[in-house]
């Protein structure tokens, strides 16, 4: 092996180096970040819980209940898809992407800049929701409200939402669940037994009155599983590219070494070789 291939050996090995204590770095920042992330879901979780106990409460302690909100009714369906602002996070975004189904007059509400990226030229419901990683519980609050309104009105009958589930640090799966119309199951119980509350003015607007807030506790709730599922595949990723730097490294320092040993052996040669010419010659 000549100089030039050993030095193209050598600078490839420096390259590799300062690309794995890059993906190092962002694995490491991804690892710390996902137990924050992770922390926000479970905090999120009693909400949306007692806002659905409440809501199924009102529905069936009351007889003759009904609501816009639990209707069937043909239309059109909106989508909240969050997804990534980012790559370099494994299959995190394509995988929901192939997941999804959407048809042609569907509206979409983007949350992450690569939903805008993918669904452009689609029904988009707002895009001022397009980086996932800036969505507070306001914007959630905002959002249920916008949506609880249209959805009133008729601008779409059905509201599904779909989103990345964070099951565990190296399991994220892609998930799609419908918001509204609410189902509510039916009570198997005696309906003696039921509490008896009294609504104020009545059962149906109590119950319309939470549809805002359930609706922006299911999207916080997807948004940190989301948030945590990205963080735990770019850490994946990173992780992995990390192990196959190193990998590589090992092999081009063991071909140096070799190469390096192989030009060492040879200068020794010919070193041998004219001392003993020399000899002849004297």
């Amino acid at each position: 092996m000549s100089a030039s291939s050993m030095k193209s050996i050598k600078n490839r090995i420096k390259s590799i180096s300062s690309t794995m204590q890059i993906t190092k770095a962002m694995e490491l920042v991804a690892t710390s970040k996902m137990r924050k992330a992770s922390e926000r879901i479970q905090k999120s979780k009693p909400y949306f819980n007692i806002l659905r106990e409440t809501l199924e409460d009102i529905a069936r302690d009351n007889k003759d209940f009904s609501s816009v909100y639990t209707r069937d009714r043909k239309g059109k369906t909106c989508h909240i898809v969050i997804a990534g602002d980012r790559g370099l996070a494994g299959g995190y975004n394509s995988n929901l992407f192939k997941f999804i189904k959407v048809n042609k007059e569907d509206i979409i509400l983007p949350i992450g800049k690569k939903v805008s990226e993918y669904f452009e030229g689609a029904d988009i419901y707002t895009n001022a929701y397009s980086r996932a990683e800036h969505i507070k519980i306001s914007d959630c609050h905002a959002m249920g409200n916008a949506l609880a309104k249209s959805y009133e009105k008729g601008e779409f009958t059905r509201l599904v939402i779909s989103y990345t589930s964070y099951v565990n640090a190296l399991t994220q799966e892609p998930k799609t669940v419908s918001m509204l119309p609410v189902k509510i199951a039916a009570n198997e119980g005696n309906s003696e037994n039921h509490r008896l509350i009294i609504y104020e003015p009545d059962a149906e607007t109590a119950f319309a009155n939470i549809i805002p807030h359930y609706l922006s506790g299911m999207i916080y709730g997807a948004v940190s599983e989301s948030v945590a599922s990205e963080l735990s595949a770019r850490r994946n990723a990173m992780e992995a590219a990390t192990d196959n730097a190193s990998e590589m490294i090992n092999k081009l320092s063991l071909e140096y070494n070799r190469a390096r040993q192989a030009s060492i052996t040879r200068e020794l040669t010919e070193i041998v070789a004219g001392a003993e010419n020399l000899k002849q010659r004297n």
